[in-house]
Parts: structure tokens; C-alpha cells; sequence
């Protein structure tokens, strides 16, 4: 509760969150393949951006450069094509889902594949 002159309220404010998050399971789940894309030598370094409607993991080679990859969890589009997207280097959309394995299995593969090789 906070206390504002003659007013209570509750703190933090109900209704819609300051913020869009990772859940504790999501991060886990995003930052054990940033783990695995570190051990191949491919992403040297990683961004976390949590604004008013979206959150942002952007992986990147070196850091001088632009993210090679972004992942975004937009809860506004959850009824529609759903709340993750996998966005390229170049910015385009590569890959939307409603489950966050989905969207970041295309990466997977991709890890999978150097390994194989």
C-alpha cells in the first residue's frame, strides 16, 4: 500500500503491468541456447530490452554489431499470430508462434547442423 495524502492505493497499480518480462522458464529456456550458440563460437555477447508492450533478447557476434538475432515477446499479439517472434539480422520477422520452442527451433537446427558437420 502507499500512502498519498488522504488516498491509499495499492502499490504496484493493478491492471495492465508497467512492463512486458521474461518469465523465469523463458529466460532460462532463451539463455541456455545463448549458452550453446557461445560454445560453437557464433554469438559473443547478449541485450535485454523490457518496455511498455514488448520484451527483446538481441544475440550478437561481436558487440560492435548490430543483433544477429532478436527474440520478442509481444503479449498484445497473443490471439493473433502469437506473442514470439524470431527476427533476423536484417530485421525481418523469420519465424512467429504461440510456444517459444516453436519459434526458436529454427535456430536449434541450425546448431544442431554445425555440430553434425
Amino acid at each position: 500500500m502507499r500512502y498519498t495524502g488522504s488516498n491509499v492505493s495499492a502499490f504496484p497499480p493493478q491492471g495492465n503491468p508497467s512492463q512486458v518480462g521474461f518469465e523465469r522458464r523463458e529466460i532460462e529456456r532463451i539463455l541456455g541456447l545463448y549458452g550453446r550458440m557461445v560454445a560453437a563460437g557464433h554469438w559473443k555477447d547478449y541485450a535485454m530490452d523490457m518496455r511498455l508492450d514488448v520484451a527483446i533478447f538481441a544475440a550478437f557476434r561481436r558487440a560492435s554489431e548490430r543483433p544477429q538475432m532478436r527474440i520478442e515477446k509481444r503479449p498484445a499479439d497473443r490471439n493473433r499470430q502469437g506473442m514470439w517472434s524470431l527476427h533476423g539480422e536484417q530485421g525481418q520477422i523469420l519465424k512467429r508462434g504461440h510456444d517459444l520452442a516453436g519459434v526458436l527451433a529454427p535456430i536449434e537446427r541450425k546448431l544442431l547442423k554445425l555440430v553434425a558437420e
